[in-house]
């Protein structure tokens, strides 16, 4: 909606909306200039260490993506004497620098190996590579191997910041539950709790707050964590902040997060993980708020036993307006788009890619006779 008001605005010229010279407004006596880049950044090291990043001399490479945060990587870069060379650094409202999605549309997602094109082609230039979208609260990180998954980057994140930060024994981690089962596994065998709760930041934020958990992700690629000190940091994510993370992890372990990854799969198994949109009508959307889990008689899936089916978020015992199903060895989610007649189905096995297939197959249909 504000999309098409702003288009329509600057179509007409503008007419309708009132001004004022810029220096009028700079010279106003309620102005008050606060630099907020330089208060954050003079702030990183509360959160990341960054003279280990500078020790290790890492070789940086950064997609800016023509954002909000270009020049505060600059300043990053320079303030802690780091090795960065940072790409797309301009702003450009045609975005003309950027590679097509899939579709072939222009579409700023820094964990879409189509979007994050032109940065893959420098991988093997540098140790690490990271990109944001423009509004910097998503990253992508990038290591001679190819773009990380961002469910692997944040079960490399987790495990690594588990290890290696001093929090309270009783600070949990967030995840969304439609999230890779792999956080659990990490989680569990760093012998801490996993804070559960529906898509969506908001349902971190006051735990972020009251330093109840370390750290908040979700499956597409956001995410912040508590400083240092176990203090918050931020209550919404932070994508130049993860970036970072990924640096320090490896200046600290010698590996790439990619590396880190493999080895969390000799430990725990190889989780196969994917997401598809199936049609449907607003009508069968509508449906799924009528779901409720007590009444769903359902005892196996993919030749694997049924542990558990609900419809809240174990966390917060919040309603997310859809289904989730935990295997013995994988698990599926489904929940309605709130913008297209479709409906999404993330599922997981922990078995091979064989078995995700059927997991994918078997939860659209029985999901199908749930909302016909």
């Amino acid at each position: 909606v504000i999309e098409k008001y702003a288009n329509a605005l600057l179509s007409s010229g503008l007419q309708g909306v009132n001004t004022c010279e810029r220096e009028d407004v700079l010279s106003h006596p309620k102005l008050v200039f606060v630099d907020w880049r330089k208060q954050y950044i003079d702030d990183l090291p509360r959160c990341i260490d960054m003279q280990r990043i500078k020790a290790a001399d890492l070789r940086l490479a950064i997609d800016a993506m023509g954002g909000a945060g270009a020049d505060y990587w600059h300043q990053i870069a320079e303030t802690y004497g780091l090795n960065i060379d940072i790409f797309n650094d301009h702003v450009d409202p045609g975005f003309q620098f950027m590679t097509l999605d899939k579709d072939g549309k222009i579409r700023m997602d820094c964990s879409s190996p189509y979007a994050m094109a032109g940065l893959l082609a420098y991988k093997d230039r540098y140790d690490l590579a990271g990109g944001n979208d423009p509004d910097y609260d998503r990253h992508g990180i990038v290591t001679p191997d190819g773009l990380m998954n961002p469910n692997h980057y944040l079960a490399v994140a987790i495990d690594y910041l588990c290890k290696s930060r001093e929090w309270a024994a009783d600070v949990a981690i967030g995840k969304t539950l439609v999230s890779s089962q792999m956080i659990d596994r990490v989680v569990e065998d760093n012998q801490r709790k996993v804070y559960e709760v529906p898509v969506g930041f908001k349902w971190f934020a006051q735990q972020l707050r009251d330093g109840d958990i370390g750290f908040a992700g979700e499956e597409s690629a956001g995410a912040t964590l508590l400083d240092r000190q176990g203090d918050v940091w931020t209550t919404d994510k932070d994508g130049i902040v993860m970036v970072l993370l990924a640096a320090e992890l490896q200046a600290a372990t010698g590996e790439s997060p990619s590396a880190y990854y493999k080895k969390l799969c000799a430990q725990h198994g190889e989780a196969f993980y994917q997401r598809v949109d199936t049609a449907s009508s607003l009508e069968q959307n509508a449906r799924f708020k009528d779901i409720r889990a007590y009444k769903l008689k359902l005892t196996t899936l993919a030749e694997s036993n049924v542990v558990d089916i609900f419809t809240k978020a174990p966390g917060n015992d919040a309603q997310f307006g859809g289904v989730k199903v935990v295997l013995e060895d994988g698990w599926f989610a489904a929940r309605p788009s709130g913008t297209e007649p479709v409906y999404k189905i993330y599922a997981e096995s922990f078995k091979s890619a064989a078995h995700l297939e059927q997991i994918i197959a078997e939860a659209r249909d029985w999901v199908a006779e749930l909302i016909q």
